[in-house]
């Protein structure tokens, strides 16, 4: 699908010099025409409550035995999801910054050891140089995991100040947009009352893997087609199995067993390693073959390192990079690009958020954006929605309602959740 042609208000926007600046090449600074007035004064992160997934996040598991299937899928206490990060950067001119991440207390270490040290008395504006010498001062010992994540929460701060500065939207500082919204996907959640909404497209999760027993198998795939019935055959269906460690002998029966569901895309059904076992379920259920489904990864892939082996490959069709994991938005900047290059379809994880949403809103071939139920602190790093859409937030930066005090309220370690 070809990008729409700009608009002349769009061109003049542009052309007014912040956002045409950050259409660069990556690895020049964004903002070279600025004088650099403005320094990095503090860089402060804290591990936060998500919502009921950081419940016992710090606490020690108990197994039944060497054999308890939980121990494939047990996460510990630095899995993204429930070990968020944010961080909050200052400076001189008194513009704060929020960047979400992930990694919990190791990433936190990751940035009040290494990261900061970087950034602290540098120009914030330069957010492509400072990204740059931040993963290659790294790259012996990071580049993937939690580095990554805690490389992201940085990133995203930096951008947020960037924006506030310029009085401009991320999105706009990443070259602007001829739309102002997009359609969700609801990953989770009631399907009655998101279609009651507007809500068209729906996702379900799929947590099974060649340890799953049979039973628990057959009840996971009896969901998902009673959600194809439910939903009708108009809307977009989606599964997530966040495999560990599925083949592609297991994958295949799997997919074939939900053929009748119609679905627009099954992600993650094998490790994050398995790129070229991805590249064969291309071949053998998706587009690259009889295309009853696309297959989607990358959720759990970073920087634009990890997906340029995907996109080279062909081991996906719709690629999902987590903004707050991947290595932030300069990452995901640089991840569309690859994609859209290559001819894929991009649909960041989380692309409601207002994390993510930047990045699908200037990824031409992005369709859907993905949304959760809310959350107390996930409804302050949301856009808004419409009707079933996510519509572009206008505040500068990324448009967030979060404070500081906010942060400090929901700190992992003190936040108690009513």
């Amino acid at each position: 699908m070809s990008a729409p042609l700009p608009s002349r208000r769009r061109f003049l926007r542009q052309s007014a010099g912040l956002a045409a600046l950050a259409a660069a090449e990556p690895g020049r600074e964004l903002f070279a025409a600025q004088p650099p007035a403005i320094r990095v004064d503090a860089v402060d992160t804290y591990p936060i409550y998500i919502n009921r997934r950081s419940d016992g996040l710090l606490d020690a598991p108990t197994f039944e035995g060497d054999d308890d299937p939980r121990r494939w899928r047990w996460g510990g206490p630095f899995e993204q999801l429930p070990s968020a990060i944010i961080t909050v950067i200052k400076t001189d001119q008194g513009i704060t910054g929020f960047g979400m991440g992930a990694g919990g207390s190791a990433a936190v270490e990751i940035i009040d050891g290494h990261l900061k040290h970087l950034v602290l008395g540098a120009n914030p504006l330069n957010v492509e140089q400072l990204w740059d010498q931040m993963y290659t001062s790294a790259v012996l010992y990071g580049r993937r995991g939690v580095f990554a994540m805690a490389l992201s929460a940085v990133d995203n701060a930096l951008w947020d100040i960037a924006g506030k500065h310029a009085g401009q939207p991320v999105y706009e500082l990443l070259g602007g947009t001829t739309r102002d919204r997009i359609p969700i996907y609801q990953t989770g959640g009631d399907i009655a009352q998101g279609m009651s909404e507007g809500v068209r497209n729906f996702k379900r999760s799929l947590p099974v893997g060649p340890h799953t027993p049979e039973a628990d198998l057959d009840r996971a795939i009896d969901g998902v087609l009673a959600a194809r019935e439910e939903l009708g055959p108009d809307g977009n269906l989606m599964t997530d199995c966040v495999s560990r460690n599925g083949t592609v002998e297991w994958a295949l029966p799997v997919a074939e067993r939900l053929r009748e569901a119609n679905l627009y895309f099954m992600e993650e059904l094998l490790s994050p390693d398995d790129v070229f076992g991805y590249a064969e379920l291309v071949r053998r259920v998706g587009g690259g073959g009889p295309g009853w489904t696309k297959i989607a990864c990358g959720e759990h892939e970073y920087t634009e390192h990890g997906f340029e082996v995907l996109t080279r490959l062909r081991s996906a069709e719709v690629l999902q990079p987590d903004i707050t994991w991947c290595g932030g938005t300069t990452a995901g900047r640089r991840i569309s690009q690859l994609v859209e290059a290559a001819g894929l379809e991009l649909i960041p994880h989380r692309g409601a958020s207002c994390w993510g949403f930047p990045i699908a809103l200037t990824s031409p071939s992005c369709t859907m954006a993905e949304s959760f139920p809310p959350g107390p602190l996930l409804d302050a790093m949301s856009c808004p929605v419409e009707n079933g859409e996510v519509i572009a937030p206008t505040g500068p930066g990324f448009g967030t309602q979060l404070t500081e005090q906010m942060v400090l309220d929901h700190r992992l370690t003190t936040y108690q959740p009513r």
